[in-house]
């Protein structure tokens, strides 16, 4: 099956500063993939070079199958783009950028616009000079899906709005790939990302990190247990393979297990425990972790 997005090797230099080294990427179609890493790593210049508004040093991108630079006329009208720094003409109504939208793109009429602004509580005739932040992230997240395109490629696509709209974006997303169309979302948003994403690629200093599924990156975590026991215990005694103690206060310990719990809960049960607690990291940690100095032993494109 053609992937929605893929990368081979792309790179795109600024002089001597690196923007994306050897990027090796695939999103499949009908999928939300999430593209996380802080500023400067390197997820608006591959927007920007899926888009042919950065023309890569070397490497290739295709979009829809089709190449990012010769094609690129055919593949903007096919796809959707909501930029993490949104420019809109204060003067016009939102209504006006939704017309000139529309014939931008050959449609007849306007396509979804109104029900959408309608389910985001968009008034489209007020100028966006007069608009909240928030509102105008709306209009943003409008032209962007007003044409049903087959692929969404959105940088901070919620930035500005209230927990109910984020809600309802939340709600637009499952529905657009459950039509079998692709979300490419580049966000700051970790919790949106972990609920959303069926998969994600984390990328550090313009190197892609790993691409993995949130419930694979959690089973690959180490597992935390919290155990309170009756009276101060020797935290010695779980120096074990895959088990790393994390701070003792009192008859408090806390560990980070990676290996088997069997034999951590063997010890722990002779130690007379009154509680315990055992979650799997969530994904804001496990981002946190992977941008660790340490973190170079995933290697450049760790898959």
């Amino acid at each position: 099956m053609t992937a929605a997005i893929e990368t081979v090797g792309l790179t795109k230099m600024f002089g001597a500063t690196r923007g994306i080294e050897g990027l090796n990427l695939r999103v499949e179609p009908g999928e939300i993939f999430g593209f996380l890493g802080p500023n400067g790593a390197g997820k608006s210049t591959t927007i920007r070079a899926l888009l042919d508004l950065h023309r890569p040093t070397a490497g290739t991108a295709l979009v829809l199958g089709l190449d990012a630079h010769r094609d690129s006329v055919t593949i903007h009208r096919r796809i959707g783009y909501l930029p993490g720094d949104l420019a809109l003409f204060g003067r016009m109504t939102a209504r006006d950028h939704v017309t000139w939208f529309a014939r931008a793109r050959g449609l007849e009429g306007t396509g979804q616009a109104d029900a959408l602004a309608e389910r985001f509580s968009l008034a489209l005739d007020t100028r966006v000079k007069e608009l909240s932040k928030g509102n105008r992230q709306k209009v943003g997240i409008v032209l962007a899906f007003m044409h049903a395109p087959e692929l969404l490629i959105l940088d901070e696509p919620t930035s500005g709005l209230d927990p109910l709209m984020k809600d309802e974006f939340e709600h637009l997303l499952r529905e657009t790939t459950a039509h079998g169309d692709t979300v490419f979302l580049s966000s700051h948003e970790l919790d949106e990302v972990q609920r959303v994403a069926d998969r994600v690629g984390i990328i550090k200093e313009g190197r892609l990190l790993l691409t993995d599924s949130v419930a694979g990156l959690r089973k690959c975590a180490p597992q935390t247990i919290e155990v309170v026991f009756s009276s101060i215990v020797d935290a010695a005694r779980f120096q074990l393979d895959g088990v790393r103690v994390v701070s003792v206060d009192g008859p408090r310990v806390i560990m980070e297990i990676t290996g088997a719990i069997a034999p951590v809960l063997r010890i722990i049960a002779d130690l007379d425990p009154v509680d315990l607690v055992s979650h799997r990291a969530e994904l804001d940690e496990l981002f946190l972790d992977f941008y660790r100095d340490d973190s170079e032993r995933l290697g450049p494109d760790a898959n």
